[in-house]
């Protein structure tokens, strides 16, 4: 059995490195794994950053991009019931996503309510299930102010509307990339270039006279060390990308006043947690989309065929979210 894979050859830039692949996928699949005929697939900096060569001690290359997408299952091996078939699914667990059959574990296969469409399952992962756990570890109890950097992207927004939840209007932090804007304005108390000179004491006049008690970070570099500064003694830096390309300061881990830097890692949390139930991790995802809350914005649908030639054009870079069509 062949089919059309996505492939990163090497190390390097999306738009350097990528091929796109006839594969052979082994028969029949093994025992507890399943054939998930690939529905849609999605770009994310997780993606970007894989490719990258940045995880150099996991990935092994040529590999297959994608740690998010929706599919169906088309084939199980032996230990699963016959009944999975034709069940959609979220495939987590491993990258692999971009390419028209991934094989998987059964156990990583998340069951996705006939309720949710295939473009909201799409994006269920990797941005709604990050902004759920932090928010609830991080932005509980007395948690009154919230910073988040990075206010313009996809996983900002969800992070306001489930803030809003809790009576919490944060302040943003930007870029000032032209044509980037906050998705909702009503969900944020201000919003601060980052670009200008004065920001820093603007977010210091933001922050009040209590501080800031959390500060949502996945830009991380210098910025941080003044974000650091501005948070109400015990105060914490949930740190959880790295857009900027450089690290934290060596000052930010210092523990002044009981400030300090908390890392939060999606792949942590998923990979120590009970395969039986992942569902249950999903399920509050599911409600919120539901409910209209935690969508993306779609600004582009690609073809799998034609992705290597779209992001060496320059592809992906755009305010919203990418779609691939791995049926076309």
């Amino acid at each position: 059995m062949r089919r059309n894979a996505v492939v990163a050859e090497r190390p390097g830039r999306l738009g350097d490195v990528l091929a796109l692949r006839r594969l052979t996928v082994p028969e029949p699949p093994g025992a507890g794994e399943v054939d998930v005929r690939m529905l849609a697939a999605t770009l994310n900096p997780s993606d970007v950053v894989t490719v990258s060569g940045a995880y150099g001690s996991r990935t092994t290359f040529p590999f297959t991009p994608g740690f998010e997408g929706v599919g169906v299952i088309e084939r199980v091996g032996s230990g699963v019931p016959d009944r999975a078939i034709g069940r959609r699914v979220l495939p987590i667990g491993s990258a692999g996503n971009w390419q028209e059959v991934k094989r998987a574990d059964h156990s990583w296969c998340v069951p996705v309510p006939d309720d949710i469409t295939d473009t909201m399952a799409c994006f269920a992962y990797i941005n709604p299930l990050t902004a759920l756990l932090m928010v609830r570890r991080h932005c509980s109890g007395p948690v009154r102010n919230v910073a988040i950097t990075a206010a313009t992207s996809t996983i900002a927004g969800h992070l306001a509307e489930l803030l809003a939840l809790r009576g919490v209007r944060p302040i943003g932090l930007t870029r000032g990339t032209p044509g980037r804007t906050v998705a909702d304005p009503r969900l944020w108390a201000t919003v601060i270039d980052t670009g200008e000179s004065a920001w820093p004491e603007r977010f210091r006049e933001a922050a009040s006279e209590e501080g800031v008690d959390v500060v949502l970070d996945c830009v991380g570099g210098a910025q941080g060390a003044v974000l650091m500064r501005e948070l109400s003694p015990g105060g914490m830096l949930v740190h959880y990308g790295l857009l900027s390309g450089e690290p934290l300061p060596p000052e930010c881990f210092a523990g002044r006043a009981g400030r300090r830097v908390e890392m939060f890692r999606l792949r942590d949390t998923v990979h120590t947690y009970a395969r039986e139930r992942l569902p249950e991790l999903f399920s509050p995802v599911f409600e919120h989309l539901r409910a209209g809350r935690l969508r993306s914005r779609v600004v582009e649908e690609l073809p799998l065929r034609r992705l290597p030639e779209a992001l060496r054009g320059g592809s992906g870079g755009g305010p919203g979210k990418t779609l691939i069509s791995c049926t076309r």
